[in-house]
């Protein structure tokens, strides 16, 4: 649960952006606040599948995220690219195979215990998911309304730096209905930070935007890798975010995993299905828009 001192190290995070924010990070990484040891892997997937009717969506999937690290997820649609994050989440359960979260079997965990995973892991969604009757600033400050050892000028302050960072600051007065939806996607990314996660979930964050914000919306998610160092899952379709953020590649095809490798060798394999996948996400531009 987030208190004071996560709200503390957070903004220090935001301002250093170097050697005090990323030892501290470093840190957090390696030990819970009892000091023991955590798990290497912050997400597995053990043989995991999942059917809807007659679909098979996941055929025995597997693949592990390790701790700080950024995996992105890719597929052409259809693929269950979401269904996994979904599982992640509790919003679904699997027919078979293990999801572990933090090092703990979370499989058959009751919706009461989900309620705990989803307190150190959030979600972006693709709507963003905003209250549609508070301010962009409310919205933000939701998840700390009420946490111990926070006042009011710690949420204000708090707000104000993850707004500076996702550049929302000119609308931070605004109803949710009158933004853009990239501007709702970087809203809802302020959020998700305000709840000071140990991991974050980001479901398409590209789509449906044009070039120029699907770029500057990448360029925010680095900006935020770079800050704050959460283990993150991020599913796309697009290459030239992926190439941007991704530590590993997990690449579905037909419900199964295709790829599971680091970027470079994804970027170099000569599979057919993977190299022609490549070669028509390049017929869009990459852009770099950032300030």
């Amino acid at each position: 649960m987030t208190d004071a001192n996560d709200i503390n190290r957070g903004v220090a995070a935001m301002e250093t952006g170097g050697a005090r924010g990323t030892s501290t990070a470093a840190a957090s990484l390696t030990a819970d606040s009892l000091g023991r040891p955590k798990a290497e892997n912050f997400f597995e997937f053990r043989d995991v599948s999942k059917s809807f009717d007659d679909h098979a969506v996941l055929k025995d999937v597997s693949f592990t995220v390790k701790r700080g690290a950024t995996c992105v997820i890719m597929g052409r649609s259809g693929v269950g690219k979401s269904v996994s994050l979904k599982h992640i989440m509790g919003f679904m359960k699997a027919d078979a195979g293990r999801i572990f979260v933090d090092g703990e079997d979370v499989t058959d965990f009751s919706e009461h215990q989900f309620e705990e995973v989803r307190r150190k892991v959030t979600m972006v969604f693709q709507s963003g998911a905003l209250f549609d009757s508070l301010t962009v600033a409310e919205n933000i400050a939701f998840p700390l309304e009420k946490q111990p050892g926070l006042e009011e000028d710690d949420i204000e302050a708090y707000v104000a730096k993850l707004a500076k960072m996702l550049e929302v600051e000119p609308v931070l007065d605004k109803l949710p209905g009158e933004l853009s939806t990239g501007m709702r996607r970087a809203v809802a990314m302020a959020r998700a930070f305000a709840q000071n996660p140990d991991a974050i979930l980001f479901d398409e964050p590209t789509t449906m935007v044009d070039p120029i914000m699907a770029a500057h919306m990448g360029d925010l998610i680095l900006r935020l890798k770079e800050a704050f160092h959460r283990t993150s899952i991020v599913v796309t379709h697009d290459t030239h975010l992926a190439k941007k953020l991704a530590d590993s590649v997990v690449f579905l095809q037909e419900g199964r995993v295709a790829f599971l490798g680091p970027w470079a060798d994804f970027e170099n394999s000569t599979d057919p299905f993977l190299r022609n996948f490549r070669m028509q996400d390049a017929l869009i531009p990459a852009l770099d828009v950032t300030l």
